[in-house]
């Protein structure tokens, strides 16, 4: 299973019940989070979340509403004697905005390991996640995510007869390890059945529609989008900016048919994207309006 904190639902600047843009998955014990806005390490202390197995931290983009939690955040992590690596993943100079932000928190008692990209897209296998990010249409380059946990088949116990597997390898063979007995090699195919449905999450902000979010997004158990505004009036000043209004993104769901919608970054000036909720369900059905923390957990289909 997945779990699944949407820590910051804001965009542009923070207010009082609203922080800056973060994502926040578990996976067997271990964190990966996608950008850290403003009020990042105060949405995960409310959540009840904990920054200590943190392995992975993507970004979007680097301005400063996606980033600028970030500097606290390795304080906070070197404060709780971390020595393990962190890995951060983003559009090339990464690294050199880390280190300028760093300026603040200079020496960490862990290595930072980073992963650059560019392009139109980069892939990644980390910690039982399969990262793909993908290129959107912002003023600066801009990537969305999306984050699959693949599932292997089940033991398969004719299979194993029938392929004279040794009793004492069956544990083995069924965690992914190769043995070798009595000169022979063991692998887990003679043993597993094929790979079984796993789980898909896609993430996307601060772009114009693509129809990269859409091959993405197709079929996922869930897509999170960027909506600044729901008032029509507003579309001209999106398209000028690289933005996307709540209509347009539950558009694209509906194109690329996720299992359900969660709508983020709103727009400071969109004190209530609720208020949208009928006209944005009537294009898509399965949207959700979120407010920050809000959480779900995405298990394996039976």
């Amino acid at each position: 299973m997945l779990d699944v904190s949407l820590l910051g639902t804001g965009g542009m600047m923070p207010l009082p019940e609203r922080y800056l843009t973060s994502l926040m998955l578990r996976l067997n014990g271990s964190s990966l989070m996608i950008d850290c806005g403003e009020g990042t390490q105060v949405a995960l202390r409310k959540r009840g979340w904990s920054c200590n197995p943190l392995d992975v931290m993507c970004f979007t983009h680097y301005h400063g509403d996606h980033i600028s939690g970030l500097p606290g955040m390795l304080l906070t992590m070197g404060n709780n004697d971390r020595t393990e690596p962190l890995v951060m993943i983003g559009p090339k100079g990464l690294e050199r905005v880390v280190s300028a932000l760093r300026v603040v928190a200079p020496e960490l008692p862990f290595q930072i390991e980073f992963r650059e990209f560019s392009g139109e897209s980069a892939d990644f296998e980390l910690k039982g996640y399969e990262i793909h990010a993908f290129r959107v249409n912002h003023r600066v380059p801009c990537y969305g995510y999306r984050i699959s946990v693949p599932r292997l088949g089940a033991f398969d116990v004719d299979k194993a007869k029938a392929n004279e597997v040794p009793l004492k390898l069956w544990n083995r063979l069924q965690h992914g390890e190769s043995a070798e007995y009595e000169g022979k090699l063991y692998t887990p195919d003679m043993v597993m059945g094929p790979d079984r449905q796993g789980l898909k999450l896609v993430y996307v902000t601060d772009t114009r529609p693509t129809e990269s979010i859409v091959e993405n997004a197709r079929n996922a158990d869930l897509m999170i989008c960027e909506g600044m505004y729901g008032d029509p009036d507003k579309l001209d000043r999106l398209k000028e900016h690289k933005h996307m209004m709540l209509q347009e993104a539950c558009r694209l769901a509906k194109e690329a048919e996720p299992k359900e919608l969660w709508l983020t970054h709103y727009s400071p000036a969109m004190l209530h994207p609720e208020n949208y909720e009928k006209e944005l369900k009537a294009i898509f059905p399965n949207t959700v309006i979120p407010k920050d923390g809000h959480s779900t957990v995405l298990h394996f289909p039976e």
